[in-house]
């Protein structure tokens, strides 16, 4: 097979035996998934009318919660002793298609007495699509001078639903590795991905500007022409060339295409250096530093999985999260003009993270000392592809962490310097590149940033063709607006599985200024509501006229000073966006998740595992809100979820209005949550961490030519502890 360039190898089985892994959460191994395809194979084989399958996805089927808690000793409320350990069964779950009737099924593979053997196997109903697998987007990649990005089809009703298609936007490429997304073309077919055939050929309509200054589509509906119809007569057109000017990122190709290019020359290097190497310790999966212990693992869909988040507080082992991910996103364009309605990728659910992401190389996408995980998912043959170092984990200085200085005469002063720990993994999905980032932080503060990079999705425009719903970023490059709205899935386990969500809004005093209550008018209060009612309260909207924040806590347990219970805060101003499509739009019945910013649910384990995407399990050519979804989960909810097992879906993201200054590749924008600790501690938790002076930090100029002094002194202190 062709390998993506983000890949490294195809594994070739050893046949062993499946072995106990040493977390119950660790992914499935190369050998496992070889195991398991396998496993499938010989049953549809001996027991099903099936002659030949197409592997789609192959995964960790999670075990129950408490049998994973129980097993690693961690207690499940407060007070309380570990539960005692259960067998685990180790299972896998599978999606596959029968390469001669086109069938979709799903089945469920587990070991038993030490041998994969399939448990279940379920054909899907007509129109569900298991993710689009790395080999189908690449068999549209061979070409010439013409290459394409194959994205799913999203919504068309004017194909059946059980049809596997993709739409392919097209690019030009006038040289080996030249920036092909600089020469967009002006039409997009529509594959069918099992059939390798194009059933269809749009032609999108163009813009005009009329003689009063107003702006008019070159049709007179924005909705799908009839398939039978021309799409190039009826779009009422001319054909519009490729742009032909080069904008290109790689170094070598710019010096021969930009005249006006040149390196700096004036950026001089900057080490990070641990002579004493790393303060985090490894075993397998396990990341242990200094308080924090979790388990990472490697997710086809989802990337990264943090999983199992446990604080050492002076000796007391406090579960935090059982599991952190980014469970979903989705990319909303902007453009109402049919095919480009089409254009709203879910990269997670669709395509999937995992199967996505780079390779890293030391010294270039992370610094310092570096340990890496690899990642494997499966292949349509059966085999595991797997990427080496495709989860990135170090240490990285992150300014001051506490200061302060006692300013009266012989007062002295403390400073001490913040690490943190990093997790982290890159993706590209074609032309966009996405970061996860996981800090943790020795405050007790975990952070998720979402770094943006890479090349804006840009389609042609005509000569002086007025873009109303996008930037003409270059001379006939029109890259539309556009979301990226991501959904971020916490299931919390603060001292316990059995936790709550406060809803708190800051307030003025609703008593006047002069008044006995409030008579200089400056009084304002935080007022607190536990969300109970999982209808009424399981969608929540962010305020930012209050200032509206939420927490997660264990109402079992309080605070000895504050009186509050043990909470973890979750800020996400900076993050939260709201959904720019109407709340009935395409999109928006598609993931729901985007019309909230807070989503609570209680949790539901059942035959395969918790709930878990936001938007449902199956995502490509879904047309409305799948029955496995949030939203769903939500209107259907019954009971409680206050003091239950609950889960989060945080919805945070950004409003991309592309500029010039983003072309040819657009510079990092970040994307962050944070989730701080709030009476869980019993005072700020860093107070041990050391003040330490740099060795290795230096004046940077001997002689300051402006006063003829040295520079670089701290004044009396020459220490950041005195």
């Amino acid at each position: 097979m062709v390998l993506i360039s983000t890949a490294s190898a195809v594994h070739v089985s050893t046949g062993a035996k499946p072995s106990k892994p040493k977390h119950p959460l660790d992914p499935l191994s190369p050998e496992e998934i070889s195991s398991v395809t396998l496993a499938v194979r010989r049953h549809t084989s001996e027991h099903t009318q099936i002659k030949a399958v197409k592997f789609m996805g192959c995964a960790l089927l999670p075990p129950p919660k408490r049998a994973v808690l129980a097993e690693l000793g961690i207690p499940a409320a407060p007070g309380q002793k570990p539960e005692v350990p259960t067998e685990i069964i180790r299972k896998a779950d599978v999606d596959f298609v029968d390469v001669v009737d086109g069938g979709r099924y799903n089945a469920t593979v587990a070991v038993r007495d030490d041998e994969w053997k399939v448990d279940t196997i379920e054909r899907l109903p007509e129109g569900v699509e298991p993710q689009i697998t790395v080999e189908e987007l690449i068999q549209w990649v061979e070409a010439h001078e013409i290459h394409a990005d194959g994205w799913a089809i999203g919504w068309d009703d004017r194909f059946p639903k059980g049809q596997r298609l993709q739409q392919a936007l097209l690019f030009a490429r006038f040289s080996r590795h030249d920036n092909l997304y600089a020469h967009p073309l002006d039409f997009i077919p529509v594959v069918d991905s099992v059939a390798e055939k194009v059933v269809q050929i749009d032609f999108p309509a163009a813009w005009r500007k009329e003689a009063d200054g107003s702006l008019k589509l070159s049709v007179p509906t924005t909705e799908a022409r009839p398939l039978g119809d021309d799409s190039l007569e009826t779009s009422n057109r001319e054909r519009i060339p490729p742009p032909r000017t080069s904008f290109d990122f790689l170094p070598d190709l710019m010096a021969e295409t930009d005249p006006t290019y040149k390196a700096r020359d004036d950026v001089k290097p900057l080490y990070v250096v641990q002579p004493e190497g790393v303060s985090f310790t490894m075993d397998g999966n396990v990341l242990e530093w200094q308080k924090w212990k979790m388990h990472v693992a490697f997710s086809h869909r989802e990337g990264i999985i943090i999983s199992t988040v446990t604080y050492n507080d002076n000796g007391q082992i406090r579960p935090i999260f059982y599991r952190l991910s980014i469970a979903e996103m989705v990319v909303p364009y902007g453009a109402p003009d049919y095919p480009h309605t089409r254009k709203f990728a879910f990269d997670s659910g669709e395509y999937g993270m995992g199967t996505m992401a780079n390779e890293l190389s030391l010294g270039c996408d992370c610094l310092g000392k570096i340990h890496y995980l690899p990642g494997a998912s499966v292949t349509h043959s059966g085999a595991a592809l797997v990427t080496k170092n495709v989860i990135c984990i170090h240490e990285e200085d992150a300014g001051v962490l506490w200061k302060h200085t006692d300013f009266r005469p012989g007062g002295r002063s403390q400073t001490v310097r913040s690490r943190r720990l990093v997790v982290s993994m890159v993706c590209t999905l074609a032309n966009y590149e996405y970061i996860w980032n996981y800090y943790f932080y020795q405050d007790g503060n975990i952070e998720l940033e979402i770094r943006l990079t890479g090349i804006l999705q840009v389609y042609v425009a005509g000569d002086n063709e007025p873009t109303p719903h996008g930037t003409t970023v270059a001379p006939g490059i029109n890259a539309h607006y556009h979301q990226h709205i991501f959904s971020v899935r916490v299931d919390p386990m603060l001292d316990g599985l059995q936790n709550s969500v406060i809803e708190s809004d800051i307030t003025g005093l609703d008593a006047p200024t002069g008044s006995k209550e409030n008579f200089a008018g400056n009084g304002f209060i935080v007022k607190d509501r536990v969300l109970k009612d999982p209808v009424e309260d399981g969608a929540r909207d962010f305020n930012w006229a209050t200032e509206r924040r939420w927490r997660i806590a264990n109402l079992n347990k309080t605070h000895y000073s504050s009186g509050k219970p043990v909470s973890y805060q979750i800020v996400m101003k900076g993050g939260a966006v709201p959904l720019m499509a109407k709340p009935d739009s395409w999109i928006a019945r598609r993931g729901s998740f985007a019309h909230k910013q807070l989503w609570v649910v209680k949790d539901q384990e059942g035959p395969k595992g918790s709930r878990l995407f936001p938007s449902g399990r199956y995502v490509p050519h879904t047309r409305e809100e799948p029955e496995e979804s949030v939203g769903s989960w939500v209107k259907g909810g019954s009971g409680s979820i206050d003091n239950e097992d609950i889960l989060l879906y945080l919805t945070l993201g950004t409003t991309h209005i592309p500029r010039p200054e983003d072309w040819p590749v657009m510079p990092v924008e970040h994307v962050n949550i944070l989730f701080k600790p709030s009476s869980f501690f019993t005072k700020n938790p860093s107070m041990d961490v050391p003040g330490t002076k740099d060795p290795h930090s230096r004046p940077a100029f001997d002689v300051d030519s402006r006063n003829d002094h040295a520079n670089g002194t701290n004044g009396t202190s020459a220490c950041c502890s005195n």
